[in-house]
């Protein structure tokens, strides 16, 4: 006779079979719609078949009960031992034999003041919390946290956790709840509150209002937050060359912009290299992926984060996986489909994958060997055919902001009047430009002493550092060689940026987007005046001849949009003279935009 097989049962499973092991549910107990069901993949069901039985066990591994196959015979092994609150999971016979003599009170949601009122006249009492999978108004947790809270306020009052799940049918689902709670009960008087639950499990519609005990409110608030509160998984999904990533990026920075919510990217790329290094590209390992990405994103929502992820993720039941993942974990999941058509993504593939789909150099492509299912559940579609990135992300945000998940609308800022600000009259402060790259030795400095020079006497003060900066080390000798003439890098020093001299400047221009994400993700409050300097000369590239410096930083302010990648300035260290020659050019070119507008002589 073989081994029988292991297998993990669900949560509602297991709290099927959990009852039933403790003597709640007689074995093979069958309301309507087979209640107490266990489902076994096919390979551990022909094993279970072979074997006659299939061995339950717990997220650790601990044997708990053995299930004899196809009959159904419970034969239990151990309780669970893991999860919080496990002194109060009692069997129904240790919960008559510590509590004989008291009333059983159903208990499936937070206990109001009335409904604790209505309990205090019925003497020693023994509050059975139903924390099953789907029962409780609140997590398990949580459900219990605030039966305790409100057990404290009655005169006698212990509280018992009865793993009873719900199965999305109410005639089962009562009862279920009838035999279990009568099991519990034994020959003591079952007292259903008012309203609240009436021989069975559920919460009934017509539940007293939620008039809590203080105590009992700050658990409810904690486990119920408002959508604008409440852990968010925000999941791109759509064909390769979409624009999912790049509008998830946007998204981001818009995040970080506003400060609002600590947000995390999960980035295919990144997780690829880290949380999925060694998978291959098979449809397996695949979803392998977008389940890993998808737990990671469900434990950030546990904590109320916000995750961001841009996958793939061609197949419906993959995504319906990340989705129960979220909504387990108490997050929201907000999908977002990106649907550009294949043509338009096939004509934008600048690294030729389609090319070699088709070819089948690439086996397995979704779009072209590989299907991929359109989601009928997404919250928002976006087609970024013809499309700014600003005009796509409006279609996400207006999407999020009438769901109440996210305002993301920023207004615009507080207008200044002539010569309220730096820079607006001779013998004023002078407007203070901060230049950052990485390690300020190569282009950041490149940009402070060229803009000095270009500047002259216009009312302007520069100054650089960087995000990792190196302490007090000379600029990098193939910069100094491209120095224009006249230019000097003198006795010039790194140094690492910080926060006050973020504070000190009244605009901060990076190389890269990247390092402006850096800032931003420390320091989001400061989203109106950080740019990069390929951002802040297109945008200053689009305004009208004439204003004033201090208009000119509002305008960036308001219009400032996405960072692309395409306009940063690439890094030149180590790279050779050619590359310290470009990227002097492509900051020459920049400067040449941005320092005529924040003269205070352009007027």
């Amino acid at each position: 006779m073989p081994d029988a097989p292991q297998f993990s049962p669900t949560a509602r499973e297991l709290d099927d079979l959990e009852l039933i092991a403790h003597g709640a549910l007689p074995n093979g107990f069958n309301a309507p719609g087979s209640v107490v069901t266990l489902t076994l993949p096919d390979d551990v069901a022909s094993a279970a078949l072979e074997a006659g039985a299939v061995e339950l066990v717990d997220p650790e591994g601990l044997p708990l009960a053995r299930v004899a196959w196809p009959a159904g015979t419970v034969t239990p092994l151990a309780t669970p031992a893991y999860g919080p609150f496990r002194r109060l999971y009692l069997s129904p016979a240790q919960a008559r034999e510590q509590y004989a003599g008291r009333t059983f009170v159903p208990v499936t949601g937070p206990l109001t003041r009335a409904e604790l009122a209505e309990l205090a006249p019925l003497g020693p009492i023994a509050l059975l919390a139903l924390v099953g999978d789907g029962t409780p108004d609140l997590s398990a947790v949580a459900l219990l946290r605030a039966t305790l809270a409100a057990a404290r306020q009655l005169p006698e009052a212990a509280v018992i956790a009865v793993p009873l799940a719900a199965h999305g049918d109410p005639e089962a689902d009562h009862a279920l709840g009838v035999h279990a709670v009568t099991a519990y009960a034994g020959a003591d008087p079952v007292r259903a509150l008012s309203g609240r639950f009436v021989e069975g499990a559920g919460a009934d519609d017509d539940a007293p209002g939620e008039d809590f005990p203080d105590e009992v409110a700050a658990i409810v608030e904690a486990d119920r937050p408002a959508r604008d509160a409440q852990g968010l998984v925000l999941f791109f999904t759509g064909l390769s060359g979409s624009g999912k990533s790049t509008l998830a990026r946007a998204l981001m920075d818009r995040l970080l912009e506003t400060g609002q919510r600590t947000v995390t990217s999960l980035d295919g790329d990144v997780v690829r290299r880290n949380l999925s290094a060694g998978l291959t590209f098979s449809k397996a390992d695949r979803e392998t992926n977008i389940r890993r990405i998808g737990w990671v994103a469900a434990e950030i929502s546990r904590h109320g984060g916000v995750a961001v992820c841009s996958p793939i993720a061609p197949f419906d039941a993959t995504r319906q996986d990340v989705r129960r993942y979220v909504e387990e974990a108490g997050g929201a999941f907000f999908l977002i489909h990106v649907a550009t058509p294949l043509e338009e993504c096939e004509r934008r593939d600048r690294k030729g994958l389609y090319a070699k789909a088709r070819a089948g150099v690439i086996p397995e492509f979704t779009g072209i060997s590989s299907p991929y299912e359109v989601p009928q559940d997404a919250d928002v579609r976006v087609d970024t055919t013809g499309r700014t990135i600003e005009e796509a992300l409006d279609d996400v945000l207006v999407a999020l902001r009438s769901a109440g998940y996210l305002d993301l609308e920023v207004g615009p800022a507080t207008t200044a009047e002539p010569g309220d600000g730096p820079g607006d009259t001779p013998g004023e402060e002078p407007l203070k430009v901060l230049f950052v790259c990485t390690a300020n030795i190569c282009r950041s400095p490149f940009m402070e002493l060229t803009a000095r020079r270009l500047a002259g006497t216009a009312g302007l003060e520069f100054s650089s550092a960087g995000t990792h900066g190196w302490d007090d080390k000379p600029m990098d000798a193939a910069m100094v060689q491209v120095l224009g003439d006249g230019i000097e890098a003198g006795d010039f020093r790194s140094r690492a940026v910080s926060r006050d001299l973020l504070d000190r400047a009244d605009l901060v221009l990076t190389a890269e987007a990247a390092q402006r994400s850096y800032l931003l993700q420390d320091h989001p409050d400061l989203f109106r005046k950080v740019f990069t300097l390929g951002q802040a000369a297109e945008a200053i590239g689009r305004l009208e001849p004439g204003l004033a410096p201090t208009e000119v930083v509002e305008r960036l302010a308001s219009a400032r949009g996405h960072a692309d990648p395409a306009l940063d300035v690439p890094d030149p260290y180590r790279r050779g003279p050619e590359a310290a020659a470009a990227a002097a050019e492509h900051i020459g070119r920049l400067l040449a935009t941005v320092l005529p507008a924040l003269s205070r002589t352009n007027r």
